[in-house]
């Protein structure tokens, strides 16, 4: 683990995951600003080919993400609760 994390540092000092992506309920740092259907479907560990639902957690919506897809990310904590994903 600690090697990972010096690897972390190294590709980029002094920035750390500025996005937190949840999938399925487990909480998943990310640095990038945007995340493709199959990087969703990979963090949550299952076959893209099952699909990938965005869920918006305020009304409830759910939506089926194309494959390819690009969501753009808001960064911290907000994300991560007003929005989930899960396979679909």
């Amino acid at each position: 683990m600690e090697q990972q994390q010096e690897s972390a540092k190294t590709e980029h000092p002094g920035k750390g995951p500025k996005f937190e992506v949840n999938v399925e309920g487990v909480i998943h740092e990310w640095s990038l600003p945007t995340i493709t259907t199959e990087q969703v479907a990979a963090l949550g560990g299952f076959d893209p080919a099952l699909g990938v639902l965005e869920i918006d957690l305020t009304t409830n919506e759910e939506r089926q993400l194309r494959p390819g897809e690009t969501i753009e990310l808001k960064p911290g904590m907000g994300f991560a609760k007003k929005r989930r994903f899960r396979r679909g």
